[in-house]
This record gives structure tokens, sequence and C-alpha cells, in this order.
């Protein structure tokens, strides 16, 4: 996240749990939260996990769907990408954008 803050990018911490802040920035409880179009939603949780993520991602109308080091979901791909979503998985945002 620190990355692409420092990138330029908004970033908005979608946090399940009891969280107040991520590096200074308010947190949501979910992406339904969220009252502006959404690009992105990297995900940076367990791989079981995914699928309900996708599925939020789709219900909001979320473009991306994206799945960092070590998460792979073959539910998370299946309904990201029957809900229009781009899909990513197993890979570092920051990292891929570097090379960008």
């Amino acid at each position: 996240m620190r990355y692409l803050l420092a990138a330029g990018y908004r970033v908005i911490p979608v946090r399940p749990r009891d969280c107040d802040e991520v590096l200074g920035i308010p947190c949501v409880a979910s992406l339904a939260e969220i009252e502006r179009p959404i690009d992105l939603v990297d995900v940076f949780r367990r791989s079981e996990y995914a699928p309900d993520v996708a599925r939020e991602a789709v219900a909001v109308g979320a473009k991306a769907l994206w799945l960092q080091l070590g998460v792979v979901s073959d539910e998370a791909r299946r309904i990201a990408e029957e809900g229009g979503l781009d899909y990513v998985e197993n890979a570092c945002t920051a990292i891929v954008h570097r090379h960008i």
C-alpha cells in the first residue's frame, strides 16, 4: 500500500476486522462502503477468502481483482472473469508496476 500511495494512487484500505486506519488512511469495513468507482481490488488475504472478495468486487462493479503473491484461487478467477473483471493472481502490484 505504501508503494501505491507513493506512486500517486488513491488507496482505500478495506479491513473486515476492527481497524481505524492504515498508514493514516481511514479504513472501511467492506467494498460497499466506498462511494466512488473502484478500479482495482488488491487482495492481501489468504486464498480461501478470495472467492468472497471476488463476489464483493463484482457486486460493487470493480474493474479488476488482483491477488497478491502467494494468493491463488480458481474459484475467485471464475467469479471475477464471469463478472467481467480483469484478473491477476500470485503477483505483487509494486513489482509489476515498477516494470511498466
